[in-house]
């Protein structure tokens, strides 16, 4: 099936396991979808085999940046859509929207920046001319709710390592190891690893900056989280099982409704990163659903808390 975002190549709900103390769906699930709905697109681009293990070739996530747009809650009914971006020589940035079923609404958008690798050792080498025919009855413009909106996506230089996280005081947010349950048919850890581990770190980065904006709120909520409004991961590396990763991670920014944070998968052992990403997060109000603006106040003691030059 088509529509104007492309193909469906997912269908499925939310289950109550995969939600968060914040009553919905947790950002890895997310991801996992993300990768589900990559699977069938391959595969709608004459590439049914790419994850498999006899792969002759496959895509190799480079780059993700998704964007929530609204919350998913048990049991709500969902599907996702594929499309084509634009194509390169071994490159493709695709685009995934995943859907509310029941109302048409989107709940999230992924433009992914994927490679055509060799599926062991992750060799670039270009697209075969089926392929590229059948991106081009694919290929669709990003649509303006799936555009990035708060965080450039210009090609950048890291500046991450295990000795600048230690210089800036970055937070450790996250500790341990790649297990083989963890990573894919070719040995890599799976896509979800990254913000799964960062969400699972993220409250001691995070309990000041909630404190700050609720003691300083007009209005102080009875319950408070946060949720994630955007995100640009890009992956630098593929831990394998027996790797171990830390996730270095600060505050970059504050405005008057968001934070920006920046977070570091460093391998502890090389000092090297994984993977870099940064993330602009809300605190929110969890018994009416809304966003807890941030005050003047709240801002200026959050403002202490910035790590001055922190990027990607």
């Amino acid at each position: 099936m088509t529509n104007d975002t492309g193909v469906e190549v997912w269908r499925g709900g939310v289950n109550v396991w995969e939600c968060d103390e914040m009553g919905h769906m947790n950002v890895r699930f997310y991801v996992t979808r993300a990768m589900q709905g990559l699977v069938g697109l391959a595969a709608e681009l004459g590439m049914p085999e790419a994850f498999s293990p006899d792969a002759d070739s496959t895509l190799l996530v480079r780059e993700q940046h998704i964007r929530f747009l609204r919350e998913a809650r048990p049991p709500a009914p969902m599907h996702m859509t594929g499309s084509v971006v634009e194509m390169g020589e071994t490159d493709a940035r695709l685009l995934l929207v995943l859907t509310h079923s029941t109302t048409g609404e989107p709940a999230a958008t992924f433009q992914t920046v994927v490679s055509h690798v060799t599926p062991r050792d992750g060799r670039p080498f270009p697209w075969t001319r089926r392929i590229r025919e059948r991106a081009e009855r694919l290929t669709a413009p990003v649509p303006d709710y799936a555009a990035a909106r708060s965080i450039a996506l210009e090609p950048f230089e890291t500046t991450a390592s295990l000795a600048r996280a230690d210089a800036l005081d970055l937070v450790t947010i996250s500790a341990g190891a790649v297990l083989q349950q963890d990573c894919d048919v070719f040995g890599r850890m799976g896509l979800d690893g990254f913000i799964g581990r960062v969400s699972d770190g993220i409250p001691r980065l995070v309990s000041r900056l909630r404190g700050a904006v609720v003691e300083h709120a007009e209005t102080r909520p009875a319950r408070v989280g946060g949720a994630v409004l955007e995100y640009r991961l890009a992956y630098l590396d593929w831990p394998r099982a027996g790797d171990r990763v830390v996730i270095r991670s600060g505050l970059a920014g504050v405005d008057s409704r968001t934070q920006r944070m920046v977070h570091w998968m460093l391998d502890p052992n090389t000092g090297r990163p994984w993977g870099v990403s940064e993330a602009v997060a809300i605190t929110l109000d969890l018994d009416a659903r809304k966003i807890v603006p941030i005050s003047e106040a709240a801002q200026a003691a959050m403002r202490g808390m910035i790590t001055p030059g922190l990027a990607l």
